[in-house]
């Protein structure tokens, strides 16, 4: 890693992990294998940052932790890049371990739990959903109901004032650490 760290795939340890190596390759690896309308790639670490944004607006009362496991939701991404669904389901098993071990990592390193609570864990996924509608119907070329088939239709509440934006990485990688340590310096 950039960080000096040296990270092992097969057994990755919470004290070899930081924020700012995480934040640099995030801000490096494009969604949608890079298909996307812009002259930039819209990045994971952006849309993490987004995800955040969405998973707090569905859980007003969530503490900090639970946004920041939003914010660290594909983390192990920084390492493994970023795959579209078909892709991770043609790899197999053996992807969604060395995902759940490096998160693992992750979650460890910075205070939270190895796995995240389901319950937790599903309303994530929901503000990860619509972050993915945002981005389909915003920069990825398909129709609103093309959208609302694959990832269902939000409630237009939700995504009120948002839009996706398109940043150079150094930007991104800059607002995914600060928020990050917003989150770090909230939780105590």
């Amino acid at each position: 890693m950039l960080s000096g760290r040296r990270l092992d795939l097969l057994d990755p340890t919470p004290m070899d992990i930081e924020v700012e190596d995480i934040a640099h390759g995030l801000s490096f690896v494009a969604r949608w294998n890079g298909q996307t309308l812009g002259d930039m790639a819209y990045s994971v670490a952006e849309h993490s940052l987004l995800v955040e944004r969405l998973y707090a607006r569905l859980n007003p009362a969530a503490p900090a932790k639970w946004r920041l496991a939003a914010l660290l939701h594909d983390a192990p991404e920084y390492v493994i890049g970023d795959m579209i669904s078909p892709v991770k389901a043609a790899v197999g098993p053996n992807y969604d371990e060395l995902d759940k071990r490096l998160a693992a990592a992750v979650h460890l390193r910075f205070g939270l739990p190895a796995t995240i609570p389901a319950a937790v864990k599903k309303q994530i996924k929901k503000a990860d959903k619509i972050s993915a509608w945002m981005e389909a119907t915003q920069i990825a070329g398909f129709s609103t109901q093309e959208a609302n088939r694959f990832f269902g239709q939000p409630d237009p509440a939700t995504i009120d004032g948002l839009r996706i934006l398109l940043r150079p990485p150094t930007e991104t990688r800059a607002a995914y650490t600060a928020r990050h340590a917003e989150l770090l310096k909230e939780m105590g």
